[in-house]
């Protein structure tokens, strides 16, 4: 785990290595000026000349500006090195979410990712940070001051014999004791961000069923969630300062008790002022470094909890690759299923589509109906390979799908979702996604056939209206007639409209059918719908239901021949008449 999270530090290697160089020098310095004070010291109780003494000031001026130097540099360095890391790891994280199939991001939830893109990557750019800088200084503190305390203060050192083992110990135990609250925190964030999520994207239906109090509660009683195992977390946590006062203030008794009966009845040969001064300083320092290592034992165990959700998302293998070496190019819009069947969970007794076998003919315009459940959407998904087959072949321009290099096969697929979704930028921004080059005239043309022209040049700015993010300002039937221009822009072999015109009236779905049959008769035209009257008059008509191909035909033909698709018809046109 962590050798995967070290391949994102990349070019942030060279301030990492200067921080630790650097913590190594400040660390040194720090623990040989006790040593050079408490000489000073012994030197002016001898009556030293003043001259030695200012030498000896110098020197100490000197080694405090150079410590000084080292951790500002250092501070800066490491800086450099955590935010360089965390943004790498971001990215990495980021490609890897772009990289997945349906397959691989069903296994995720929206604010999951987001909290591991944000708070979890904080959490170890955070770790990271007192690792290159706290995690070496510390323990280096920590040797160099046992050592010097032993050289200068003899037997008073064993105060650290006594001291050291209660604080370490306990140390452990608050953290031990902090741990599980600390563990559990980060799966409650995904539950406090999916609430916000779902809360942003649905206000709309929130505000029309009057339930921001309920949403008000839900958030509440998540970041109440939060906060308590935080609260519980940190007073465990809290035990650190008077359990460290303690240890502080029984070291610095006993230094100076024992080390003032030492110093009278020796006279000063044992122990003498200086050396006490030396002991109570590297006291300090040994505590300190365990006081900082206990909290670095405590950020660690909270950030391990963090890699592990971060390396979930990196060592997802993408579902589906394109292969090597592959030339193949889509020479048209032909469609064939071949034996196929299909579960979203790779269960081979739950599957969503059946013995699936079908051929469709370049340029034809296809309709698909079936009730709600019928995998309709699921199969038009296997097409541009949002989801690959469990058994079976899926061909496009009579090539297996898994032959095409995805790029090339989806830029051949152009693919309206139920959902339609438009992104924050101007019309002409959200347009450009079916075609960056696309020129004025293009967008134009294709808006056009979409019936999404007379409407855009109704808004004041034109092709250049902002769009918010979402298009939460434009009705749904102007969402949908732009994401079916966006899609016509790709210039398809296929063109597939999931339910894509539900939002518009029956006359402006006519019409966007007679634009996409005038203008573009060689592209494959696959429309899924609830209202017969959107495939009445396609080519082909599939009708599904529970997974399986139930009929195809005509409109005349099912009539005849199809129990379900009569059915249909039927309600659909007496629901009409009763209009």
């Amino acid at each position: 785990m962590i050798r995967k999270l070290a391949k994102s530090i990349r070019e942030y290697k060279v301030p990492s290595i200067i921080t630790l160089l650097l913590m190594v020098g400040e660390a040194g310095i720090e623990c040989l000026i006790p040593f050079i004070t408490a000489n000073l010291i012994n030197n002016i109780s001898a009556g030293a000349p003043v001259s030695e003494i200012a030498k000896t000031g110098a020197m100490l001026v000197g080694m405090a500006l150079v410590s000084l130097a080292c951790g500002g540099t250092a501070g800066f360095t490491c800086a450099k090195a955590s935010s360089g890391f965390a943004k790498n790891l971001r990215h990495d994280l980021f490609s890897a979410v772009q990289s997945f199939a349906f397959e691989n991001i069903d296994k995720f939830s929206s604010s999951s990712l987001v909290t591991r893109l944000t708070t979890d990557v904080t959490n170890v750019q955070m770790s990271y940070m007192m690792l290159i800088r706290t995690a070496i200084r510390s323990p280096l503190m920590f040797t160099f001051s046992i050592i010097m305390a032993y050289r200068m203060g003899g037997a008073l050192a064993t105060t650290f014999v006594v001291v050291v083992p209660i604080l370490i110990f306990g140390l452990l135990m608050v953290a031990r004791n902090a741990m599980p609250a600390f563990r559990r925190v980060f799966k409650k964030y995904d539950r406090l961000n999916e609430s916000i999520e779902e809360n942003v994207m649905g206000i709309r239906v929130v505000k029309g069923f009057s339930r921001e109090d309920f949403e008000k509660q839900k958030f509440d009683t998540a970041a109440e969630d939060i906060c308590a195992d935080f609260t519980k977390a940190e007073r465990i946590v809290a035990f650190n300062m008077p359990l460290m006062q303690f240890c502080s203030y029984f070291n610095m008794a006993f230094v100076l008790l024992v080390g003032s009966m030492m110093a009278i009845t020796s006279r000063g040969t044992t122990v003498n002022v200086g050396h006490i001064s030396a002991m109570l300083t590297y006291g300090m320092q040994i505590l300190m470094s365990l006081m900082m290592l206990s909290m670095i034992y405590v950020m660690l165990t909270m950030s391990l909890e963090s890699m592990k959700r971060i390396c979930e998302v990196l060592d997802q293998k993408p579902a589906i690759a394109s292969p090597e070496d592959t030339g193949n190019k889509v020479q048209d819009g032909s469609i064939d299923f071949e034996g196929v069947n299909f579960s979203y969970a790779r269960n081979k007794n739950n599957l969503v589509l059946k013995n699936i076998n079908l051929h469709i003919d370049s340029g034809l315009t296809v309709g698909i109906i079936g009730g709600t459940g019928s995998s309709k959407s699921t199969l038009t998904q296997l097409i541009p390979r949002l989801y690959d087959a469990n058994t079976g072949i899926v061909k496009v321009g009579g090539i297996d799908v898994k032959e095409y290099d995805i790029k090339t096969l989806r830029d051949a697929v152009s693919f309206v979702l139920q959902k339609n979704q438009l992104f924050s930028g101007t019309i002409k921004d959200n347009l450009r996604w079916g075609n960056e080059n696309a020129t004025d005239e293009q967008m134009v043309a294709a808006c056009r056939m979409a019936n999404a022209d007379e409407f855009i040049r109704s808004f004041p700015d034109g092709y250049d209206t902002y769009i918010e993010q979402g298009g939460t300002n434009v009705s749904g039937g102007q969402r949908q007639r732009l994401c079916i221009a966006r899609a016509l822009l790709k210039n398809p072999k296929i063109l597939i409209l999931d339910d894509s015109t539900s939002a518009v009236d029956t006359r402006t779905d006519a019409g966007i059918r007679a634009e996409l049959k005038k203008f573009i008769p060689e592209t494959t035209k696959i429309i899924i719908a609830q209202r017969i009257s959107s495939v009445m008059d396609a080519d082909m008509i599939i009708v599904m239901d529970k997974g399986e191909i139930s009929a195809v035909g005509t409109h005349s033909e099912l009539l005849k021949t199809s129990d379900i698709y009569r059915e249909v018809y039927e309600q659909q046109i007496h629901t009409g008449e009763d209009e």
